[in-house]
């Protein structure tokens, strides 16, 4: 139960990870929450995969979480006459709504809100920004461009288009297709890809409800405009590199992913760093040095979580990535400059008594060498709270909602176990110190900390904070 490291990993699943035998070992080697990718395979697939986890849950004892990615919007020009053509730099080049087939001449976009959106003098890119145009001249259905950067272009590649709001709605007709399906599975997180806007979150949210928690990922540089306002209608955000990469230069991601990872803490959401942490590991059974740098200062930053992609879901190395991850993770929050770095980014407390509370108990674990701090909760605002003080003590959340327990495995450093509420306040005591035994989090005589609310049930009371002994016969408080 007692994870040696506070950052989670999240492992996708895909065809080298799509058995129960596999995700078990994934389970077992560090992989806090399992991701399914919502741009592959068939509702039967995703609904078989869900099976999976939930089953490798009931052999483990050890809540896991389930996150769908939406695919969301995919710009995307037309096909060419002979599927390939190649652009030279300098030379004209057109996209427009005709859909003929295309030449090396023009190509269909066949996307009105790009021609809403862009103007004389910014640029599109192509095939992961492989070609990059300067437009010359836009009208309601043509856009001219001249060649900046050159060659190859097959059919139906991938637009981008930096620096823009585009007016594109927040979730397609397949993601909403995709979304009632997931909803009704029960996944435990979804992400919205491409989110520009708070409006984006909010429009999810009225479909979603509490149904699910929202990640929004944050892969557009126009995004970073209301950067603030989209965390606070978020409850995860995600630093989605591959497209952030392709639209912003490669030398502004560091500083952004900083930015957004330095936001997220202050506003006490979980935020993820995802996008090629360990590539060559899906052909390779060691990282690169600069691979494993690139986790490293992830986990430095204060990441929530850190995420594998191709690596785990059709890599030849799934086992060995989250293994990696793992031990990098582990050996990174180890060095004292870790906590250090933790340490110069404080936290806004709202003038609660739970929020109060939270960073007291962070205190006086650290004061009175507890070994653990019990957090109870029924939503996990208690845990979440806890878990954004970044304390050294380990914690343990007890919550009679499994639903809750599955979610907070997206949180830095939270140790959940689905069990009974307290009754009363001896009650509160006696279960906590328990568990501690039970799940190795204390031994006798040790000293806990307790985090609950009374009355106990009701949710956001975080109103009792109380230093316990930890006995083998009985506790002394």
């Amino acid at each position: 139960m007692h994870r040696q490291r506070c950052t989670r990993i999240i492992a996708t699943l895909g065809p080298s990870s799509n058995t129960v035998d596999m995700i078990r070992k994934l389970s077992d080697a560090g992989a806090d929450v399992f991701r399914l990718n919502m741009s592959h395979g068939a509702h039967k697939d995703v609904a078989a995969l869900h099976g999976m986890i939930r089953e490798v849950e009931q052999q483990t004892g050890r809540p896991i979480g389930i996150l769908a990615d939406l695919q969301g919007p995919k710009l995307r020009i037309g096909a060419f006459e002979n599927d390939k053509v190649t652009l030279q730099e300098g030379q004209k080049f057109t996209l427009d709504m005709d859909k003929a087939p295309g030449s090396a001449a023009r190509v269909e976009l066949p996307h009105l809100e790009i021609f809403e959106a862009v103007q004389p003098g910014t640029h599109l890119l192509l095939d992961d920004g492989k070609i990059r145009l300067m437009i010359d001249k836009v009208s309601p259905e043509v856009i001219e461009t001249t060649v900046v950067v050159g060659g190859p272009l097959s059919n139906r590649k991938g637009v981008n288009v930096p620096n823009a709001i585009l007016p594109l709605a927040a979730l397609t007709e397949k993601d909403r297709r995709d979304l009632g399906f997931v909803l009704d599975l029960g996944v435990d997180w979804v992400a919205l890809s491409f989110v520009q806007r708070p409006e984006d979150v909010r429009e999810a949210r009225e479909i979603i409800g509490d149904r699910a928690a929202i990640l929004s990922k944050l892969e557009k540089p126009s995004a970073l405009y209301a950067l603030d306002e989209i965390i606070a209608q978020s409850d995860a955000v995600m630093v989605a590199r591959g497209d952030m990469g392709v639209e912003l230069p490669m030398e502004e991601v560091p500083p952004k992913q900083k930015k957004i990872i330095r936001h997220a803490r202050r506003a006490g959401k979980s935020v993820v760093v995802a996008t090629q942490m360990l590539e060559s590991m899906i052909n390779s059974p060691v990282p690169t040095r600069a691979e494993v740098s690139d986790v490293a200062n992830a986990v430095f930053d204060g990441a929530d979580a850190i995420m594998l992609s191709a690596e785990s879901a059709a890599g030849s190395y799934p086992l060995e990535a989250v293994s990696t991850m793992d031990r990098i993770a582990t050996r990174t929050e180890s060095e004292p400059s870790y906590r250090r770095a933790l340490r110069q980014e404080e936290t806004k407390l709202e003038s609660t008594s739970a929020d109060a509370l939270s960073a007291a108990a962070s205190q006086v674990a650290l004061t009175i060498k507890a070994k653990t701090i019990v957090t109870y909760t029924g939503s996990g605002s208690t845990a979440r709270r806890a878990s954004r003080e970044r304390p050294v003590t380990p914690m343990l959340v007890l919550t009679p909602n499994l639903e809750t327990a599955r979610r907070l495995t997206l949180f830095w450093g939270l140790n959940c176990v689905h069990t009974a509420d307290a009754v009363n306040f001896q009650d509160m005591i006696d279960k906590a110190c328990d568990m501690c035994l039970e799940y190795g989090f204390a031994r006798e005589n040790d000293y806990i900390v307790i985090m609950a609310g009374m009355p106990f049930g009701t949710p956001g009371k975080t109103n009792v904070l109380r230093i316990a002994r930890v006995q083998a016969d009985h506790q002394e408080s």
